[in-house]
């Protein structure tokens, strides 16, 4: 009777408005209920009734009440909804369409949908992948959830689905670009090319690599100096600024690669055939020539110009390091032509190496994983390739070649595209300082906050017995950003960095190009960069990393399924810890697995994670830390959500289980969903 009362409604609102507030995200559980999480402290619980308008990750407006003397949230006000464009699959439900969005905390809730005008709804099946879009919200509407299908990606049980689903929710092209039916050189009329086709360039890349985008030569001195010149393809040579083609370029920003395929920035007729340094072709390339002393030291000789080239070698990484390091090579025996470039660029290639280890910063050396694929898109294997004396080889020549035309573009413009890193977070800086000091290592926050001084500090890190305090501080760390000023590169202790090595895959490094000639021309560059360019380029590259991840984690959830029935024993390395357990990479084929605390060690009371410390302790004794190897097995593979759960084999000795709490409030159970 009191259903339709305008005055109890009128009572309702006014007792709503008189109630405190809170604006936060909901973190959803398995078992219908939520929490607001207004902060990393302070959260609220959400009873099922209540998460029925709602789910995981909205943001939303709470009401906060006293309900059976506990704090409760009610969501009243939608602030940003968690789905608005997303990936999920078909449900039948009675011959109706239903979506279940491809996210752990979601899948359970299939939402009901329709078709967008145009497509056919009889097209899709049971589990298809399809991308749908949110419409309506009970926060927004009181009619409930409803999606629109605007797309099939691929079928339920499509073995290339990790590949097409992925793209689609980045929202990436899965497909190169189209390209034109003839392509024309379209060069300044100023831009003179010299004819090197007789210098003896090689080029070295893997085995099946198309898009050789760059080639190299070295000769020592007498002096024991070297003349180093590399020679980069040159796509802007067929494209310019106002072509559509150079649109699409940069729209795409990169080449996308994923594990066991590529998806090109440029059309292949152009990345792999036109522009590629193929052996015994004449190619147009950019070039820069400079000497390198004896001791590794770039010399102020830098010179850029525009030449004709032909590689006289199309060498392979393995087939060259086994050559520099054993002597020989069944697989390759060079002509005494070629043999000379190649020692005089490993000559070449140590003395940088040398010098980045004393004066900068040198990576260690990590493997990259590879997935071999069948034909029908079934891993094959999973290799770690480590990498070899060819590889530095080639690395320090694109290093060396970058440094110059950092140094280049910032005397001649003052911009260009920069590859920048800034060191420490300044507001992180007191607190690795005295971190580091408790350690031995003598700094302090003015000279950490310089190249010299933090490349100083990397050195000493590298030397350290183990990788402990370099994960600690990680997260200390900026990020690297690309952006028009010639900033530092701390990381790389460098102080300019303009990569232009890579113009096939890279959009800013076309554009360097362009700047280069200009200054070979002594010209206004036709193409400056923006200070949009530098945001552009990041979100392509942090879609594609997301995109790269996604797609290996699905493969490993593939691979690794039945490895938990067999008891595999896998060595894994700790990357991060947290309050609710450690993430590890297992060593053999670079899976990322989660071990949650519980299967450390099943009691609360003697077990500590501590994502601060960087450790995980038992009865207050360390047993792990960031960087350290153990032996793990996988406690099981979840092929839905594509996540390896991993325990170690090392055993700790329980005790009696200590007296449960009397009163457990439910926000204990949020620590099992933050894996």
């Amino acid at each position: 009777m009191f259903q339709d009362n305008p005055l109890l409604a009128q009572l309702k609102q006014q007792i709503q408005e008189n109630l405190p507030k809170k604006e936060g995200q909901i973190k959803a559980t398995d078992k219908g209920f939520g929490f607001l999480e207004v902060d990393s402290k302070t959260s609220f619980f959400i009873p099922p009734p209540y998460m029925k308008k709602c789910m995981h990750g909205d943001k939303v407006v709470a009401i906060i009440r006293t309900e059976k003397e506990r704090e409760v949230a009610e969501p009243q006000e939608l602030v940003e909804p968690s789905l608005t464009r997303f990936i999920g699959r078909v449900q039948l439900h009675k011959g109706k369409l239903n979506v279940a969005p491809d996210h752990p905390q979601l899948k359970k809730t299939p939402l009901k949908a329709k078709t967008k005008k145009g497509v056919n709804p009889e097209q899709f099946k049971e589990g298809d992948w399809v991308v749908a879009h949110l419409t309506r919200h009970p926060l927004k509407d009181d009619n409930g959830f409803f999606v629109e299908i605007s797309e099939k990606i691929t079928d339920a049980d499509d073995k290339i689905a990790p590949w097409w689903v992925t793209l689609a929710e980045n929202d990436l092209p899965n497909s190169e670009p189209a390209g034109i039916d003839e392509w024309q050189l379209k060069d300044d009329a100023d831009l003179e090319r010299i004819d090197l086709t007789d210098m003896p360039f090689v080029t070295i890349d893997g085995e099946s690599t198309k898009d050789m985008d760059d080639a190299l030569y070295a000769k020592q001195l007498d002096n024991g100096s070297f003349e180093l010149t590399i020679a980069i393809a040159d796509p802007t040579a067929y494209i310019t600024p106002e072509d559509n083609m150079d649109k699409v370029a940069r729209e795409r920003g990169f080449t996308i690669y994923l594990p066991g395929r590529n998806i090109p920035m440029l059309p292949r007729d152009l990345a792999d055939e036109l522009c590629s340094l193929i052996e015994n072709q004449v190619r147009p390339a950019l070039c820069c020539s400079v000497t390198v002393d004896k001791d590794g030291v770039i010399g102020d000789d830098i010179r850029f110009f525009a030449a004709n080239i032909k590689s006289h070698a199309r060498l392979v990484y393995d087939h060259v390091s086994d050559w520099l390091e054993n002597g020989s090579s069944d697989a390759w025996q060079p002509d005494e032509t070629i043999a000379a470039v190649v020692r005089d660029l490993h000559a070449f290639a140590q003395a940088r190496a040398n010098w980045r280890e004393t004066h900068a910063v040198v990576f260690p050396d990590r493997p990259d994983y590879r997935f071999e694929l069948s034909e029908d898109n079934d891993v094959i294997a999973i290799h770690a390739d480590s990498r070899r004396t060819a590889n530095r080889l080639v690395e320090e020549a694109m290093i060396t070649a970058n440094i110059c035309a950092g140094k280049t573009l910032q005397a001649s413009f003052g911009t260009g595209v920069f590859n920048t890193h800034a060191g420490f977070k300044p507001e992180k800086l007191a607190d690795v300082v005295e971190l580091m000091n408790e350690h031995g290592a003598e700094i302090d926050a003015e000279n950490v906050a310089t190249v010299e001084g933090f490349a100083a500090l990397r050195r000493w890190l590298s030397a350290q017995e183990t990788a402990y305090l370099d994960n600690r501080i990680r997260k200390s760390q900026s990020y690297s950003e690309i952006g028009n000023e010639p900033l530092p590169h701390f990381a790389m202790g460098l102080d300019v960095y303009a990569t232009w090595t890579s113009p096939i895959r890279k959009y800013g490094d076309m554009i360097n190009h362009r700047m280069l000639k200009a200054h070979i021309l002594g010209k206004e560059s036709v193409q400056k960069p923006d200070e949009t360019v530098g945001e552009e380029l990041a979100l392509h590259r942090k879609h594609h990393k997301i995109a790269e991840r996604n797609v290996a984690d699905w493969l490993y959830a593939r691979t690794l399924a039945e490895e938990p029935a067999k008891g595999t024993r896998f060595n894994a390395e700790i990357f991060d810890i947290n309050r609710a357990g450690m993430r590890v990479r297992l060593l053999e084929n670079g899976a990322a697995a989660f071990i949650p605390g519980g299967l450390i060690l099943d009691n609360k009371q003697r077990l500590e994670c501590n994502g601060e410390q960087g450790t995980v302790s038992v009865d207050k004794e360390v047993v792990f830390k960031l960087g350290d190897t153990l032996e793990v097995v996988l406690n099981e593979v979840n092929q839905e959500n594509r996540s390896l759960i991993a325990k170690p084999t090392q055993v700790f000795a329980d005790l009696p289980q200590a007296e449960p709490a009397a009163h457990q409030e439910p926000a204990a159970q949020e620590q099992s969903t933050e894996a």
